[in-house]
């Protein structure tokens, strides 16, 4: 039958290999790679209705694949005030301002990005940001998304005048006098004050999910691991794709929270497998610790304030036991785990189960900050894919060490940051993402943070740990055949070959001889998702 889709005068990239492939041209029927081939012999291949593309010369990769991302939340995290950019107190003193005296009266205001180095050496509390938001209800989201400022205001109005228990570790930070002081760390105590803002409608959230998906697409990107399958997640993704809305393709691993019991655990094992054509429920995603910045990760030792001493999972050997039912069901698991004690529970957790003999099972650390050598080798040894966030090391750390996290882990610990040249050499399998909306989504901008670790606001600045750079070609691995093998997919994912998705990424330039800090600004000229282009420049 005719191919739907055409490609010609192309530059196809092997990322295996790092070569480009002896053929100018591709085709594209039902959503696979039909045929490789010069222009002559892949042209002969349309039909009336077939799109025809010349490439004239753009580099085609496999579609890049962010590793790690939230998109419904990050669609809602991100309507409201922009706080990333912001240095220091008086710049988010001045932006908060501007966006006060804009609001209606009795309306709140919403931020995000807020980093905690602009607090220096000073608690991260409400005060600080006092009077700018004095009677206003606020909730500033700060950027690592596991912890939250709420105004005086917004506390008052949700009903919050001092500590809580929770059933996981989270806390209502207050003072010497049990008064909260704003600082709100992880979702339970988070959710508290959320709960009493305004709520925006469903078509609302479902029309910002579907824009931030589009503008995904249009970055390059193809698809995403979807690390929560919260609220109306999943309806929505069915809703997009249903109607041909849904420009990427998308692993969703839904949540296995502190508490969840013998039916919880056999609802997650149910729900593998189900989705649409562009989407489906695969994997179960965990968490075992919080942030460093926060003071929530667990650290084989205590941080410089004596805290991030304790896992999420009040009793971690729970932990334990459900990634034992979850790997005996062949549930692969992608659990959170910053810290060095969190990531070496984790890698236990794992050889248990797999000493009970159940075979092909992949299970996923994500984030991975700070380990010890003792813990990379265990990797490749267990077969656990090492999902890493560069541009987290980039942005929200300093070469110097005077960040928030460096100072809270020393010098020792704040050396081990990012270990992704470590990982890759000791033969983990890495695979890169943003974690968006903690950072940008653009993968170009994650590929390139990989290899050059600098301060995206200032790449003069020098890099955090250059030793831990990748290479170019190890970055476009980590977004394509990587990504592919995170998913237990690399039979049909992550290369151009015959039998392989159509999700396709065309480029103005070679990625591999790009400099790193230029490469953000390569042209992405064609997304293909499925064999159907989702984003065309209009050079094309």
């Amino acid at each position: 039958m005719p191919a739907d889709l055409v490609l010609l005068s192309a530059r196809l990239l092997d990322p295996a290999t790092g070569a480009f492939l002896p053929e100018t041209a591709l085709a594209a029927a039902d959503g696979k790679i039909t045929a490789l081939g010069d222009d002559r012999e892949i042209r002969a291949l349309a039909g009336p209705a077939t799109t025809v593309l010349d490439l004239k010369g753009a580099v085609v990769t496999p579609g890049l694949t962010d590793g790690h991302l939230h998109p419904v939340h990050g669609a809602e995290l991100t309507h409201g005030l922009d706080l990333s950019g912001c240095t220091d107190l008086p710049a988010v003193r001045d932006a908060l301002a501007r966006e006060a005296a804009a609001l209606a009266p009795g309306a709140w205001l919403h931020g995000w990005g807020l980093d905690p180095n602009v607090f220096g050496g000073r608690p991260v509390e409400a005060a600080a940001l006092a009077p700018v938001l004095d009677g206003i209800p606020a909730l500033l989201q700060l950027f690592d998304a596991h912890s939250m400022l709420a105004s005086p205001r917004a506390l008052e109005l949700a009903g919050v005048d001092g500590p809580r228990t929770f059933d996981q570790a989270s806390e209502i930070v207050c003072d010497a006098a049990g008064r909260p002081t704003g600082l709100l760390l992880e979702d339970a105590a988070c959710e508290l004050v959320e709960r009493a803002a305004p709520q925006p409608t469903r078509t609302e959230r479902r029309d910002r999910l579907a824009a931030a998906l589009r503008a995904m697409a249009a970055a390059g990107l193809t698809g995403g691991h979807a690390m929560d399958a919260n609220g109306d997640s999943l309806a929505f993704y069915a809703e997009l794709d249903a109607a041909g809305e849904l420009p990427l393709r998308l692993r969703v691993a839904p949540w296995c929270q502190p508490g969840t019991g013998a039916d919880g655990v056999r609802a997650l094992i149910d729900q593998q497998g189900t989705g649409g054509r562009l989407w489906r429920t695969a994997g179960v995603k965990l968490f075992m610790d919080g942030t460093i910045d926060n003071g929530t990760a667990w650290l084989e030792r205590p941080d410089c304030h004596g805290e991030s001493t304790h896992a999420f999972w009040p009793d971690p050997d729970a932990y334990t036991r459900i990634i034992g039912q979850l790997h005996a069901a062949g549930v692969p698991t992608a659990t959170h785990a910053i810290g060095d004690a969190a990531v070496r529970h984790v890698l236990d957790a794992v050889e248990k189960a797999r000493a009970t003999g159940t075979t092909g099972v992949r299970h996923r650390v994500e984030h991975i900050e700070t380990v010890p050598d003792d813990t990379l080798r265990r990797f490749a040894e267990l077969d656990v894919v090492a999902s890493m966030q560069p541009t987290h090391c980039c942005d929200f750390t300093r070469a110097d060490h005077t960040d928030n996290w460096s100072r809270r882990l020393g010098e020792e610990r704040a050396a081990r940051a990012w270990r992704c040249r470590d990982l890759v050499d000791s033969g983990a399998t890495v695979v890169l993402g943003s974690d968006w909306p903690i950072a940008p989504y653009p993968p170009l901008g994650v590929m390139a943070g990989a290899r050059h670790r600098r301060p995206t606001r200032d790449l003069t600045l020098p890099p955090h740990g250059p030793e831990q750079a990748l290479t170019a070609l190890e970055a476009l691995r980590g977004m394509t055949v990587h990504a592919a093998r995170a998913a237990g997919e690399e039979d049909r994912a992550g290369r151009l070959a015959p039998g392989h998705r159509a999700d396709l990424t065309a480029l103005g330039g070679d990625p591999l001889t790009t400099p790193a800090t230029d490469l953000p600004e390569l042209p992405v000229l064609l997304t293909v998702l499925d064999g159907r282009p989702t984003h065309r420049d209009a050079r094309l």
